[in-house]
Order: C-alpha cells, then sequence, then structure tokens
C-alpha cells in the first residue's frame, strides 16, 4: 500500500498565479520549491527510482521569477 498523499502547491510566476497539485510521499518547504520550479518549467522532473538528481532551491527559483511558494495538504475528495 503506498503512503504518498496529495499536496496542492501555489506560487507566483512573474506577478500571475499558479497552482496544481502533486501526489508525493512526503511534502516540505523545499520540495514545494522544487516542484513550483519544475511546474514553471525550471526544474527537471527526476525519474523513478532516481538517488541523485538536482533540486531547485529557493535562491535559483526566485532568479528566474518564481515567488510565494505555499503548499498545504490537499483535502479529501
Amino acid at each position: 500500500m503506498t503512503t504518498d498523499s496529495l499536496y496542492a502547491v501555489v506560487y507566483e510566476l512573474h506577478g500571475g498565479t499558479r497552482r496544481f497539485i502533486i501526489r508525493a510521499e512526503r511534502m516540505d518547504d523545499a520540495n514545494a520549491w522544487h516542484w513550483a520550479a519544475c511546474d514553471a518549467g525550471v526544474g527537471v522532473i527526476p525519474r523513478f527510482g532516481a538517488v541523485k538528481f538536482h533540486m531547485v532551491d529557493k535562491s535559483s527559483a526566485e532568479r528566474y521569477g518564481i515567488t510565494n511558494v505555499r503548499w498545504s495538504k490537499s483535502s479529501r475528495l
């Protein structure tokens, strides 16, 4: 049985609000910034089971215009 949960991530890209929902094992601020960068087309989505990959951090994401990243556990449908 999987322990993945759904998370809602909201961020701003060049002043416009963007949002998405992602299924993940865990979420924290660092992961939210990375996934926001992936959604914006800046970050690399890791291959399934990849041990090493470069996560986009907050300062790198901000250089591409990503700001105000927020996340919360998505409510049940």
